[in-house]
């Protein structure tokens, strides 16, 4: 399965270099894959290769994402940087130490006003019972934020906006996709389990955006950069969350095109997707990242998932010439 320059396999199998194409094999065929027309590999099943294939795709520039067979992130092979910027680093580190709340900040409220957006379509259709949970993201957020002074203070703030999220979910949501609270590793019921597949999927396409700018991926503000190699990642799609990760789960949810009796594992209690379901779910996050808006600054179409690079380099300038970091929000499409 394709999505632009981004292929998907699913199935258990074997990838290895044919000539100049990526050679996928298992029991029935063999399927060619274009290496000059892929930019990322997602394994979705279990898939063994070895190092020469490796340095085939390292040379091409390909990002290869890796799933186990239970549909849980193992991780990514990130092929060797090509932008990197010594000078941007330091300034990078710099940033870190004496800006980090400033952009920690900005990163929670984007996600505010995101969450604000996305809740707001469903408060005009009827739903007024969200109208406290509008008032309290439009109202409240700013003024927590303004008084936090502590980088723990700031995810704290970041915690109850997810948790009110979560919450609103029961006024309009079907009754087995509801959640009692967040569980990640591992999910417990199906509404768990898609965040988290729909939250890995949005990671790594964040991780690719990424590589393809100067910024140092282990150098992150929200996050602590001890979280792991990519942790940048991790506070550049915070703000994408709700507009492609939730926007995308509500859509399949509330369309029924995602049903709990059909696309989840009944043997682990419904709280994994099935192959079935990952294919509907990575073809509409997949739609959703290659739809195009009128951008109002650039004045050209973008599309979703180009935003995410237009993020970083938001975040370059703001490191390299102090221009304020304001992360992409849904109302205003920048």
């Amino acid at each position: 399965m394709a999505e632009g320059h981004t292929r998907y396999i699913f199935s258990m199998g074997k990838l290895e270099r044919k000539d100049n194409s990526i050679a996928f094999k298992n029991d029935s065929k063999t399927r060619y894959i274009p290496i000059k027309e892929t930019r990322e590999l997602y394994c979705l099943n279990e898939v063994s290769f070895n190092t020469k294939f490796l340095d085939f795709i390292s040379k091409a520039g390909i990002t290869m994402h890796i799933f186990n067979y239970g549909g849980g992130y193992s991780g990514t092979f990130y092929p060797k940087e090509y932008l990197i910027n010594g000078n941007l680093t330091i300034k990078q580190s710099l940033c870190f130490v004496e800006h980090r709340l400033i952009i920690a900040k900005s990163i929670v409220n984007a996600i505010s006003k995101n969450i604000h957006e996305v809740l707001y379509h469903y408060y005009r259709h009827d739903k007024k019972e969200l109208k406290e949970y509008l008032d309290w993201l439009k109202y409240k957020v700013s003024e927590l934020l303004e008084k936090a002074s502590t980088i723990e203070h700031i995810l704290f703030v970041e915690g109850q906006i997810w948790s009110r999220f979560y919450d609103s979910f029961k006024y309009f949501l079907p009754e087995d996709f509801l959640i009692n609270k967040r569980v990640k590793r591992p999910p417990d019921n199906p509404m768990n389990a898609l965040i988290s597949f729909g939250n890995t999927m949005l990671y790594t396409k964040t991780i690719s955006a990424i590589y393809h700018t100067h910024l140092n991926q282990s150098i992150s503000f929200l996050h602590s950069p001890r979280e792991g190699r990519f942790s940048l990642c991790l506070d550049l799609c915070e703000a994408f969350k709700p507009v492609l990760v939730f926007k995308t789960i509500f859509e399949l949810v509330g369309r029924k095109k995602l049903q709990v009796s059909k696309h989840f594992d009944k043997k682990l209690n419904y709280a994994l997707l099935n192959e079935d379901g990952k294919r509907i779910f990575i073809g509409e996050f997949g739609d959703r990242l290659g739809e195009t808006f009128l951008h109002p600054r650039l004045k050209r179409r973008v599309s979703y998932g180009h935003c995410l690079k237009l993020d970083g380099y938001k975040l370059i300038k703001f490191i390299l010439e102090g221009k304020e970091f304001v992360p992409f929000v849904l109302k205003e499409k920048m």
